[in-house]
């Protein structure tokens, strides 16, 4: 079984608490998942930060989203206990227990009211089943596949010598070359021979990376691109080659790269639009949001 969504946590954990009881964090956490059954993959399953576990930061966020419309209170820190109010909750008998319902209780309104300093992202629809983490990183991630098409639609619409020097712009940003002035340079103004773009990994050009970039539009990089590639490093003697596109490869090519001696690398216009964004060609960065989490080394008076 995957691990239940946050909301799906909030009335078993209310029905834990149900003995006047305090309950630590990791009681529940250990008690929700015997009670849906996960396995040991399933428990072990983290966040996208790699921080947490999901099914910790799930009970924690149902925790906390209970504790704000007062169904439950913290006696002590670490430790929650039910309310009165999380005792007439269970009362009504309800199949479960979510947001929808939370929303109902003023603390809780207040508590998840837009603040004003935080930008809004219009158009952009959020799965209400996940936390405020799992929120963010959807959010960033759709904003990403956003950019990624802002950014192939600008290569689209620039000049075949502009997307040449792109490609070589892209490698020396992602550290290939060094930090020399001339450890990469566009063909497009010389007989290239099939080439677009070199990349010198030494000093004396010893070791060097060739490029081909393709600007389509439609379509896919077939074999015979491919295999023209790789005539074009015969050519050079060379052994290493990556070969871009706005496009898509074809099976076929893919199976041909993986059948020759050469090392030649394929880059999509899905993969090259996240290596730009990731080593920050041709973007800024707009906004940044730092998630903070308790410091208990500080708060630990031992």
């Amino acid at each position: 079984m995957a691990v239940p969504d946050y909301q799906t946590l909030m009335r078993p954990l209310l029905s834990i608490c149900d003995d006047d009881k305090k309950h630590s964090l990791l009681e529940l956490h250990d008690q929700l998942c015997e009670e849906f059954n996960l396995s040991a993959e399933d428990i072990a399953q983290k966040i996208n930060s790699g921080r947490q576990t999901t099914m910790k930061n799930r009970v924690g966020w149902a925790r906390t989203y209970m504790r704000k419309a007062g169904l439950l209170d913290l006696p002590e820190r670490g430790y929650c206990k039910i309310t009165e109010e999380g005792k007439k909750v269970l009362r009504e008998q309800l199949e479960s227990i979510n947001i929808k319902f939370l929303r109902q209780y003023p603390s809780f309104q207040e508590f998840v009211k837009p603040k004003e300093s935080v930008s809004s992202v219009e158009n952009l629809e959020v799965d209400s089943s996940a936390t405020p983490e799992e929120q963010m990183t959807l959010a960033h991630n759709a904003l990403n596949q956003s950019l990624s098409e802002d950014i192939i639609s600008s290569i689209l619409n620039s000049t075949p010598q502009f997307f040449e020097q792109l490609v070589v712009d892209l490698m020396l940003a992602m550290g290939y070359g060094g930090a020399r002035p001339d450890s990469g340079k566009a063909t497009q103004y010389s007989n290239d021979g099939g080439i677009d773009g070199i990349i010198n990994e030494d000093p004396l050009g010893l070791d060097t990376i060739y490029l081909q970039a393709k600007r389509y539009t439609t379509g896919t990089i077939g074999r015979p691109d491919i295999q023209s590639f790789a005539g074009a490093l015969d050519m050079q003697k060379a052994k290493k080659g990556v070969f871009i596109t706005t496009s898509r490869f074809s099976k076929d090519a893919i199976e041909f790269v993986e059948r020759i001696e050469k090392s030649i690398v394929l880059i999509d216009g899905q993969k090259l639009a996240e290596l730009m964004i990731k080593y920050d060609l041709g973007v800024a960065t707009k906004q940044v949001y730092a998630i903070k989490q308790i410091d208990s080394d500080y708060f630990s008076e031992e």
